[in-house]
């Protein structure tokens, strides 16, 4: 009966970290993806509220590629009040081939989230939309810290056509600030 129960909890481990890394229903990742036009910074320029973000502005992500083919990643953003920045580093794989845009990231071992870009400005790379692992977790993300009203608002019906709840969406902040840049 043990190995039994072994067995089980083993699968439902599995299943549970593989579906943090999973992506929601009808959301197709883009393709042909290149990495290597996505590395850099990008600029968060909406998203829906979660605890790890909650009071943050002028959010950042970087994005480097590894000589493994797995990419570093820098979340950073301000807590105003404070003058606080907080910064959270992790590690993106590819869940499939790499010209596919869906990878699974690590920012806490062993728990991986999906992280699957669904719109994306094709010629340029100045903008793109991701998607978690649920409709629960979108962010709008630019090369600036602002986009065009009328760009904005064509990602945002893509993502409500989709299922998105973007009634909740978050316009982050990028105004300057007198706070200290992060170290």
């Amino acid at each position: 009966m043990r190995p039994l129960i072994s067995a089980a909890l083993a699968v439902a481990a599995f299943a549970l970290l593989v579906g943090c890394t999973g992506r929601p229903e009808g959301v197709t990742p883009v393709t042909p993806f290149d990495v290597a036009r996505y590395e850099g910074k990008w600029y968060e320029i909406m998203r829906l509220d979660h605890s790890f973000e909650r009071g943050l502005d002028n959010v950042t992500a970087d994005y480097a590629i590894r000589g493994d083919g797995s990419v570093d990643v820098l979340n950073r953003g301000l807590e105003r009040s404070k003058c606080l920045w907080k910064e959270a580093e992790g590690r993106a794989q590819f869940q499939g081939s790499p010209d596919v845009a869906s990878l699974s990231v690590t920012f806490f071992w062993p728990f991986a989230g999906g992280y699957h870009v669904f719109a994306l400005d094709q010629e340029g790379y100045q903008w793109a939309a991701v998607s978690g692992p649920t409709r629960d977790y979108l962010w709008i993300l630019a090369r600036q810290p602002d986009l065009p009203a009328e760009t904005r608002d064509r990602i945002v019906e893509t993502a409500r056509g989709l299922g998105f709840p973007v009634g909740e969406l978050i316009l982050v902040d990028h105004s300057p600030t007198r706070c200290p840049p992060p170290a």
